[in-house]
């Protein structure tokens, strides 16, 4: 069996923690060990070697994902992230898969999305490998009984008995609050976005739902050829689940949840007696049925509140009425339309080589950052043409090329480099580097970065 993962959304329903250069699925919530994603990795090998699953993101994620599987103690192979020139959607991006799988062999897939919660592995797991045998002949999508009429979720109305499973009579979209009683009452599933498919048989489907994007990439070479002769996103539901006759649905009680928003923290997350869920370092007093998170070493107190959703970040702070929490996206949507960074940017930013976090800043006058190099990496050959830099080493050993001069700078110890200089900077030792970097000029984006060629890891 082989496993694909998609894992190239942006969850804008829970800004500000998740945010598009970080989003949702590699986030560590609440204090949680691993993320979202690293949990599905695990899952993933419980039904398969590492070798055989596959990686749909785009290019912004993919040190994402290598990072957070290294962490897990991983070595995994980069053949197997497949790399999105844009996102056009679900069926594509799977069906991306599917045609690296089918270039070695015919298979059992199982497609997990990225940002899911599932509490009972071991049940799904079992699951899962029972029922195998269905998808010779039929796509099957999972679905999750409802406990409450969440208009967040598909729902899919069951038809006739078929195995360990039903035939899906039809696919309903996200319904109104009536509706989604209606829904409940006549039996329907939540649709919970996973599916099983043998790939011979959902290739066919997709050459007789979706010609275009079958012929995409069966007439292409490469992924981004194939997605630039897709002229629209298209969603597996509505390009081949909603017209195959092939579709089956198998009921399945894993603890599952999507974390669409901030509601559904309360089907996932403790709650203290008065339903509050809350950091430790939080005060709250005669205050119920809030959720309130704040980022670490800063106490929110809230005295006499109820009903509420607050988010405090450095950089961003989100109160919400709890029966509001969808329309967080909307807050993502205004910040784009201002050219807002914040809907994009945490103040602390992953990249290939390890991290940063800003300190401090004053616009067109100076920046502080905290930074770390991972072991064995570096930051591209680069110089800036509006600002200088001043790198003061924390730990670990530093080693500095300054237009072709090389050194290495020892912890306490401290480099100056001027605008336009030509610059590296290496993890030379056997822990993280970390270095206090002044930036200092009258523009300080990040865009002011030229880069040269270089044979190490570029960032």
């Amino acid at each position: 069996m082989k496993v694909v993962i998609l894992a190239g959304g942006s969850g804008t329903r829970l800004w500000p923690l998740s945010r598009d250069r970080y989003p949702k699925q590699f986030i560590k919530l609440q204090g949680k060990k691993d993320s979202l994603f690293q949990e599905t990795f695990r899952r993933s090998l419980m039904l398969s070697s590492i070798d055989n699953i596959f990686v749909v993101t785009n290019e912004k994620y993919k040190f994402l994902v290598i990072g957070a599987i290294e962490e897990l103690g991983y070595i995994y192979n980069e053949d197997n992230i497949l790399v999105e020139p844009e996102a056009k959607n679900t069926l594509p991006a799977i069906y991306t898969a599917v045609v690296a799988i089918t270039k070695k062999e015919d298979d059992t897939v199982i497609v997990f999305p990225s940002d899911h919660i599932i509490t009972k592995n071991d049940e799904f797991v079992s699951i899962i490998v029972e029922t195998e045998k269905l998808s010779i002949d039929s796509i099957i999508t999972f679905g999750v009984k409802p406990d409450s009429p969440n208009t967040g979720y598909g729902y899919i109305s069951p038809g006739a008995k078929k195995i360990t499973g039903y035939e899906v009579e039809s696919f309903k979209e996200k319904p109104t609050s009536n509706k989604a009683k209606e829904y409940i009452d006549k039996g329907y599933y939540w649709n919970a976005g996973i599916f099983l498919f043998n790939t011979k048989f959902f290739s066919n489907e997709v050459y007789k739902h979706s010609p275009e994007i079958f012929h995409a990439f069966n007439s292409s070479k490469s992924i981004v050829e194939a997605y630039s002769k897709i002229h629209e996103n298209i969603s597996i539901d509505y390009g081949i689940l909603e017209k195959s006759n092939s579709v089956s649905v198998v009921p399945v009680n894993i603890g599952w949840n999507d974390l669409g928003s901030f509601d559904s923290f309360y089907d996932v997350f403790e709650e203290d007696e008065a339903h509050n869920i809350s950091c430790e370092q939080n005060i709250v007093i005669e205050s119920t049925n809030n959720i309130i998170q704040s980022y670490d070493g800063k106490i929110v107190a809230a005295v006499g509140i109820q009903d509420l959703i607050i988010i405090d970040n450095r950089d961003a702070l989100l109160v919400c009425k709890k029966d509001q929490s969808q329309k967080v996206k909307n807050v993502v949507e205004e910040l784009k339309n201002r050219n807002d960074l914040r809907s994009e940017y945490h103040f602390q930013d992953y990249r290939p080589w390890g991290q940063y976090t800003v300190l401090e800043e004053e616009e067109n006058l100076y920046k502080i950052k905290r930074i770390t190099v991972n072991q064995g990496r570096s930051i591209s050959y680069q110089l800036h043409n509006h600002r200088s830099e001043h790198w003061i080493i924390l730990r670990g050993i530093a080693k500095v090329t300054i237009n072709e001069k090389t050194k290495n700078v020892y912890s306490g110890e401290s480099i100056f480099f001027r605008e336009g200089e030509k610059h590296r900077l290496e993890n030379a030792g056997e822990v993280p580097l970390e270095i206090i970097e002044i930036q200092i000029g009258h523009y300080l984006s990040e865009d002011d970065i030229l880069r040269f060629e270089d044979d190490r890891v570029k960032a």
